[in-house]
């Protein structure tokens, strides 16, 4: 696909994976689900994320779901995927794998390593980046991760020309600042996309492009919203935007504690009638004070959540 970075500036889903209760990509969910975000006002998708389950997916099941996803979206939309693994050269194999069917290839720190330096993970990364066919995106995790990549080193990351996207999910200001020197030192090369659903208007005034949220499957005309008031300098409206969505996901994910996170999400999109099933490979479970908030969500918010 062609595009431009303008396709960045507005609300992306990190899409959470459909499942058949064998753990099977569901084909018939996963084509309502991307027409629904659709509708929804979402920019791009990113597969085989947190949210979208993909470190447990099988290969056989990534693939498909990439080949699928490719064949439903036909083109309307970009498509990321996260490669990411514990060594360059499997994160290689994985390229191989996906490139053909996506538009960017997305790299989040490795699972695992013992003692890595700097320089070995800026090498790491850059062989991957410079195997790459196509455009490359960076996951920054910052403290969540399991590998710390540092902000001296994710600079050095972003500062080469193949890599147009970071989708930064670390809510450090210490990343916020190196990332933004980067980006305008790249003048209009990189796009920076916020990953903090719970607190992205700050971002967004500081100069990040938009928003890739891991419940984009259902909060998407929110964050959408919220995108195009701040791009317009209505941080007040977007911020009020914020704090009310920021209620709807407490309630979907089983409250502050987020108790039931994707088992609410995908238990959310099955009755909307979206999925499926609510199937998750780490057995995520509802509780039935988060079932009855998600009959309350659908309730009261149905305009934000069916357009």
């Amino acid at each position: 696909m062609n595009f431009n970075m303008d396709v960045f500036k507005g609300a992306w889903s990190a899409m959470s994976t459909p499942l058949t209760e064998e753990g099977k990509v569901d084909s018939d969910a996963l084509y309502k689900l991307i027409e629904h975000q659709l509708k929804l006002g979402i920019k791009g998708l990113f597969l085989a994320g947190t949210a979208g389950e993909g470190p447990f997916l099988p290969d056989r099941e990534r693939l498909r779901l990439a080949e699928l996803t490719m064949r439903y979206t036909a083109g309307r939309i970009p498509i990321a995927m996260q490669i990411t693994d514990n060594s360059a050269e499997r994160m290689i194999e994985n390229l191989e794998r996906y490139q053909e069917l996506i538009d960017i290839a997305v790299i989040a720190p490795p699972f695992f390593q013992r003692d890595a330096n700097d320089d070995f993970l800026v090498d790491l990364y850059n062989q991957v980046i410079e195997a790459s066919k196509i455009p490359v995106g960076i996951y920054n995790r910052g403290k969540y991760s399991s590998v710390y990549i540092t902000p001296e080193v994710l600079s050095r990351i972003l500062d080469n020309p193949k890599v147009i996207l970071c989708k930064d999910s670390a809510s450090m200001p210490e990343f916020t600042a190196a990332i933004m020197e980067v980006k305008k030192r790249r003048n209009g090369e990189l796009a920076v996309l916020c990953g903090d659903e719970f607190n992205c208007v700050e971002y967004l005034k500081q100069g990040y492009d938009g928003v890739l949220f891991g419940g984009g499957c259902f909060n998407g005309a929110y964050a959408a919203e919220m995108c195009r008031l701040a791009a317009a300098g209505e941080y007040a409206r977007a911020q009020k935007i914020q704090d009310h969505l920021a209620e709807v996901m407490y309630k979907v994910f089983g409250g502050k504690n987020i108790e039931c996170w994707l088992a609410g999400q995908k238990e959310l999109m099955v009755r909307l009638n979206v999925f499926n099933t609510a199937k998750t490979f780490l057995s995520y479970q509802l509780t039935e004070e988060c079932s009855r908030m998600i009959d309350e969500v659908i309730r009261d918010e149905k305009s934000w959540l069916l357009k």
